[in-house]
Order: C-alpha cells, then structure tokens, then sequence
C-alpha cells in the first residue's frame, strides 16, 4: 500500500494501482495551476480534501515499479476531476490482480 501525503501533516494510504492515477491526475491539474476537491471512501468513512497547488503533496509507493496506467480507468478520472463534484474514487479490495478499480 501507498501513501499520498498532503500539506506535511496527512497520510492517506492507496493501494498503488490507484495511487498511480491518482498521481497522473492530481499532478496533471496541479500543473495547470487549477485546484480541486478530491474525495474518497475507506470502509464506511469518506474523506475530501481540498488540492491546491500551493499544498506540498507527495506521492509513496510500496513498490519500486509502479503499475501501468488503465486508459479507460484514467479517462473517467479525470472527467470527474473536471466537474463540479471533484475527483471520486471508491477504496479497492487488496486484490491487485482483479485490476478492476472501484469508482463511485
């Protein structure tokens, strides 16, 4: 499992597949200089943050060779980073080979 560290003072941990289009996503619209809410769900919690690109982030792996980027999967996530209701990703099951993501 990663960790994507936001502000200097938060963890928040991802399995790598995720965290890796999270990372390509995030740092995409922190390029561009654009913020934006960014929520996600852990068991039966859900957390949102606000992304600026004024906010240290950093990004963790667990593994030095990072899994490949899904198109598809990539796509819809950044469609939802462009709209009204921010960027949403469901928590996976540890099951890395399933390569299926949960997206609410």
């Amino acid at each position: 499992m990663g960790h994507l560290h936001y502000g200097g003072l938060e963890s928040f941990e991802f399995d790598d597949y995720t965290l890796s289009h999270l990372r390509t996503v995030i740092l995409g619209k922190m390029g561009l200089q654009e913020s934006l809410v960014f929520t996600w769900t852990d068991g039966s919690q859900q957390h949102s943050i606000w992304v600026h690109p004024a906010v240290p982030i950093h990004f963790e792996f667990d593994d030095v060779e990072v899994p490949d980027i899904d198109p598809e999967w990539l796509e819809h996530l950044l469609s939802l980073a462009n709209s009204p209701a921010g960027l949403r990703v469901g928590k996976r099951q540890e099951d890395s080979a399933a390569k299926q993501p949960a997206t609410e």
